[in-house]
């Protein structure tokens, strides 16, 4: 979340699994139970899982508008130790877009809004 925090700004509070009322589960000391990234770009926020396998269903954020130096500077951050499946290009709808996966494993999708002729 501090990696993220860098990148969009913003406070940060957490609060982990020994913060809690009742028992911390094991093998969640020192995890996650609540993160929340809130009054910068974007709000964001997340938490580690107990029940996280193999099977588990995977995401892919998306982040956009139309300020295109703030948004190439998001996805040039995101792609910092990053696997970067698709870098940032014109599309033939008018937008710009990219995909990421994140040093973290988080697929990230940014989508640059193509100027609109009047």
């Amino acid at each position: 979340m501090e990696f993220y925090k860098n990148i969009f700004g913003g406070e940060l509070t957490i609060s982990t699994y020994e913060e809690t009322p009742g028992d911390t589960p094991p093998g969640m000391e020192g995890k996650l139970m609540h993160a929340a990234l809130t009054g910068g770009l974007i709000t964001l926020m997340g938490s580690d899982t107990p029940q996280a396998s193999a099977k588990a269903a995977k995401i892919s954020l998306s982040v956009g508008g139309d300020d295109e130096e703030k948004l190439t500077a998001i996805f040039n951050q995101l792609s910092d130790g990053a696997d970067v499946e698709y870098p940032l290009k014109k599309e033939f709808w008018g937008d710009t877009f990219g995909t990421l996966t994140d040093k973290f494993g988080v697929e990230w999708m940014v989508n640059i809004s193509g100027k609109k002729e009047n």
